[in-house]
């Protein structure tokens, strides 16, 4: 917002520091070389030039309608307590990945089930050093392994949305190539990996897993009850390998076992601040069309309803937030310009185009006991939107635009003799249509673009991973540059 006098600055909290979704993990996971790549320093995120602009490094202890509370002060930056008040606040903390890739809540093994054990790095607290340290690690866990069963088949999620995630079919694909001499087996509970696209995309990926010698099992769940640690169900066979079922009684044997299910959105602040905000059944965050934290109506009364905030000089109307400029553009550019931002953004299920708004109730609003408050991402239920990073930036946009709006309004309201002005009305998000990109190796893909199916092989092994550090402000020219 331009600079007045007249304007008491506001505080503006965005809780998350990842940057939409951590595309680079699995890969890293288990090539190595490439660690340093994935943690991206905050120094140039905002604008030294701006006093009260501040990126504390600290750990979520509660949210509340106000204020958060951390896990430490920051004296030395004029934080002389662990609560951070605010008057808006944004937010953005994701999902928690599944344990083989979770830094946080695991060490490389855990979540798996593994016969041989590599050497175990401290909890990890944060630091760039401990998480390459932690990839490492999971890399040694891979090398020691002969045979790997990798579970989940694309399905990193434990809600029930129409979305597959690609990471699993990428982790087991990138092992195949990284370690050729390997036994890969991927066991998928559906008889189709990716079923929400084109029968085609999943052919091609089926077609390269099993020419890159991995063996797929479609069809069948595994037995977690075969999977115990607790020493009762444990078996091995007369190579020591660990042996599990599926629920149909396959056995599988593998020295690691994987377990690449279970994403869950990291929404336990706001379900303890208000439970009413978040939908017990998947864990997603009610929002309202504006990104607005919002309230779960009664079941009876659910329906689609029109977003803005009724207060004094506000119309009732509102805006729609644009995803692309689709319209704009030929099928051959659009399909060009999808391309090349799943490129950039990383392998990762992809949203591109606009859908039509949905119905809006022109004679009822929703509202909301928290105007202030906006959730965007992996957290937010967002009109049928995947979790992906493109989806998170574009709701970002939507939030921040609403945000400014807020604060502007509330200015028009605190001077009578602009009463008379019209404030710009809130914007609404709107979901583009779903679009994929699978690495299938560190140098082929395929994807579907606009109802397009195909393949490229221009992929690149750490991902173009310099192109996010220039979102952070980093020119990189060299591998060395990315040390930070």
């Amino acid at each position: 917002m331009p600079f007045d006098e007249r304007v008491i600055l506001k505080t503006v909290v965005v809780l998350g520091g990842a940057y939409a979704d951590v595309y680079i993990f699995p890969r890293l996971a288990v090539l190595s070389g490439h660690e340093h790549k994935g943690f991206v320093p905050f120094a140039k995120l905002l604008d030294a030039k701006r006093d009260g602009d501040l990126c504390l490094t600290a750990i979520v202890k509660s949210v509340h309608p106000s204020h958060v509370v951390l896990d430490r002060a920051f004296p030395e930056r004029g934080i002389l307590t662990p609560t951070l008040h605010f008057d808006y606040l944004v937010y953005a903390l994701g999902s928690k990945l599944p344990a083989p890739l979770d830094l946080w809540g695991s060490y490389p093994g855990s979540g798996s089930v593994f016969h041989k054990v590599a050497s175990v790095p401290q909890p990890y607290a944060g630091s760039k050093q401990e998480g390459i340290e932690w990839l490492k690690a999971h890399q040694e866990v891979i090398r020691n392994s002969e045979s790997i069963l990798v579970v989940g088949g694309g399905a990193l999620g434990i809600r029930d949305l129409p979305y597959t995630k690609p990471e699993t079919i990428e982790f087991a694909t990138d092992i195949a190539e990284i370690h050729p001499d390997k036994t890969i087996t991927l066991l998928h509970s559906r008889h189709r990996l990716l079923p929400r696209f084109d029968e085609r995309l999943h052919t091609e990926i089926l077609d390269t897993l099993m020419a890159s010698n991995v063996n797929v099992i479609l069809g069948e769940r595994l037995d977690m009850h075969s999977t115990s640690l607790d020493g009762e169900s444990l078996e091995l066979n007369e190579r020591g390998q660990r042996v599990v079922k599926t629920v149909q009684g396959r056995e599988v044997a593998a020295d690691l076992i994987l377990l690449c299910t279970g994403q869950k959105p990291n929404t336990h602040f706001l379900s303890a601040m208000d439970p009413s905000c978040v939908n017990p059944h998947d864990g997603l965050v009610h929002v309202l069309r504006t990104m607005q934290l919002g309230v779960l109506p009664p079941l009876h009364s659910r329906s689609t309803f029109s977003s803005e905030i009724l207060t004094p000089c506000t119309p009732s109307s509102s805006l729609s937030a644009s995803a692309s400029t689709s319209n704009l553009l030929s099928p051959e550019q659009e399909l060009e310009e999808a391309l090349a931002q799943v490129a950039l953004t990383g392998d990762v299920d992809y949203q591109y185009g606009d859908l039509e708004s949905e119905p809006e109730s022109e004679d009822r609003t929703e509202t909301t006991p928290y105007p202030n408050i906006f959730v965007v991402g992996d957290v937010a239920d967002a009109f049928g939107a995947i979790p992906a990073g493109h989806t998170a930036y574009y709701q970002g946009e939507v939030a921040a635009r609403n945000i400014v709006r807020l604060i502007q309004r509330s200015e028009m309201e605190q001077s009578v003799s602009e009463c008379a002005l019209v404030p710009e009305p809130l914007e609404y998000y709107k979901p583009g249509s779903p679009a994929i990109k699978v690495s299938l190796g560190l140098t082929k893909a395929a994807y579907e673009v606009n109802g397009v199916v195909g393949t490229s092989n221009d992929g690149v092994p750490d991902l173009n991973a310099a192109a996010m550090w220039g979102y952070f402000g980093y020119e990189v020219e060299k591998d060395e540059d990315m040390y930070l």
